[in-house]
């Protein structure tokens, strides 16, 4: 069993390495010729801080999460555009799905859900929030800092790095679940993560602030392979920031703001969940 598992496993990954590769290719690529522009657009946006959060937090990688936070933490941009980019970062979910055959198709609903989440999100919580969560002014550390993907390896071998990572991931994760799935079947792993209730939307998104890609991994895979359900992969990709939590965390001289800023995510994350959870 545990060979034809490993056989299983090493095919499945094997085949989403081209598309990993270049996907992060054209990602890395972007990131570095329009890594001013984007913080420059942030910079000045104002009101639509939220609108422009949502549109850059959709594109997967890592570097607009932790541009955000230091943005933040410099007083630059509101707390509601923070969130936005936040909430409609995926990490490497949509990579993920563009890798599996059959699971493109639930990309466009996906990123569209939690656009609109993070949108409406971000405005509530300027509207509501902005005075009672100030932010320190103290200009944050560079982002390169706190980048997985140091500019200074090149696009080539920054996208070889994360393909590589990523890789590996998906091999532990995916390996695991098929042979929980082969122990106990998909429907008992499902029960276990309270599937067919109304809670599940809430483990997800416990899962989802997770700092690392590895948590858009293993709830893409749990998507993909049937054990959590649509509403509950959104509340924890909306609850996943990625590094950006990291990084607020560290660049943030007010700890206790940033713990409300995760807090709020992950209440807005559960909410969301639940929300879609009733209405499908």
């Amino acid at each position: 069993m545990i060979r034809d598992i490993l056989a299983d496993t090493s095919m499945d990954c094997l085949k989403m390495l081209p598309y990993l590769f270049l996907a992060f290719l054209l990602i890395e690529a972007l990131e570095h010729y329009s890594g001013a522009f984007t913080e420059k657009a942030l910079r000045k946006v104002g009101k639509a801080g939220p609108v422009m959060g949502a549109l850059l937090g959709c594109i997967p990688q890592c570097g607009f999460s932790v541009m955000a936070a230091n943005l933040y933490a410099g007083g630059i941009i509101s707390v509601g555009t923070l969130l936005s980019v936040f909430i409609a970062t995926s990490d490497e979910a949509i990579l993920i799905m563009l890798g599996t055959p059959g699971s493109a198709a639930s990309i466009c609903p996906l990123v569209a859900v939690k656009m609109v989440i993070a949108v409406v999100s971000g405005y509530l919580v300027d509207l509501l929030l902005k005075d009672k969560i100030s932010v320190s002014g103290q200009s944050g550390r560079l982002c390169r800092e706190w980048r997985e993907c140091d500019e200074d390896k090149g696009i080539l071998r920054s996208a070889l790095y994360h393909t590589a990572r990523i890789f590996v991931y998906l091999f532990l994760f995916t390996g695991g679940l098929n042979l929980c799935v082969e122990v106990f079947g998909i429907s008992r792993l499902s029960e276990f993560l309270l599937g067919d209730t109304i809670f599940q939307p809430v483990i997800a998104s416990v899962i989802g602030l997770i700092p690392n890609c590895a948590a858009s991994v293993i709830l893409t895979q749990l998507y993909l392979g049937g054990a959590i359900s649509f509403p509950s992969v959104i509340a924890g990709l909306c609850a996943g920031a990625g590094v950006g939590l990291i990084v607020l965390c560290k660049v943030n001289q007010d700890w206790r703001e940033s713990a409300r800023v995760t807090g709020i995510l992950f209440v807005i994350a559960v909410m969301s969940g639940l929300f879609l959870e009733i209405l499908m």
